[in-house]
């Protein structure tokens, strides 16, 4: 069964919209035991909610076969790259240091990969399973330099912190 989305009431700042978007997330992924299914929940109500400065909102997944790749999972926006290797790129990046990606000019980044070029600026935060284990990255492109801050990733790290452990 499909869920309502929420919409944001007048004046919640970024993060309230966080904050809001993270319990929305929770309830409506809760009990489902389907990674694709809560990676494309969050997707889909990130993308919406922050439209059109997220214009790319997706998650590039470890490949069980080839563990030092990420596969793209699922996302809203344009086609996304395929594959990614650990190391590259700004989601490669992430999933080898395990640590959340803020790129505030996409082309200053060593190794960027242009997925999209309108692509100007990134966050990219990874994603544990309960075991810590790294499932996935959870990418957002803006096609406006600058677009992510302190708020978003704190907003976006609290998200995918509880993603597949909740």
């Amino acid at each position: 069964m499909a869920e309502a989305m929420s919409t944001a009431p007048e004046g919640e700042s970024r993060a309230e919209a966080y904050a809001r978007l993270h319990k929305e997330i929770a309830s409506v992924v809760a009990g489902e035991t389907s990674e694709t299914a809560r990676f494309a929940t969050a997707a889909c109500l990130l993308s919406h909610a922050f439209a059109p400065r997220y214009f790319w909102t997706g998650f590039y997944q470890v490949d069980p076969a080839k563990p030092q790749e990420l596969v793209v999972g699922p996302y809203q926006g344009t086609l996304g790259c395929l594959r990614i290797p650990f190391g590259r790129g700004v989601c490669g990046a992430a999933a080898q240091t395990g640590e959340t990606q803020l790129v505030a000019d996409v082309h200053a980044f060593p190794g960027h990969i242009a997925c999209d070029a309108r692509s100007q600026s990134e966050i990219v935060v990874p994603v544990h399973r309960a075991d810590g284990t790294l499932a996935a990255v959870l990418d957002v492109d803006s096609s406006e330099k600058n677009a992510f801050d302190e708020t978003d990733k704190i907003g976006l790290e609290a998200i995918c912190k509880t993603l597949l452990t909740a």
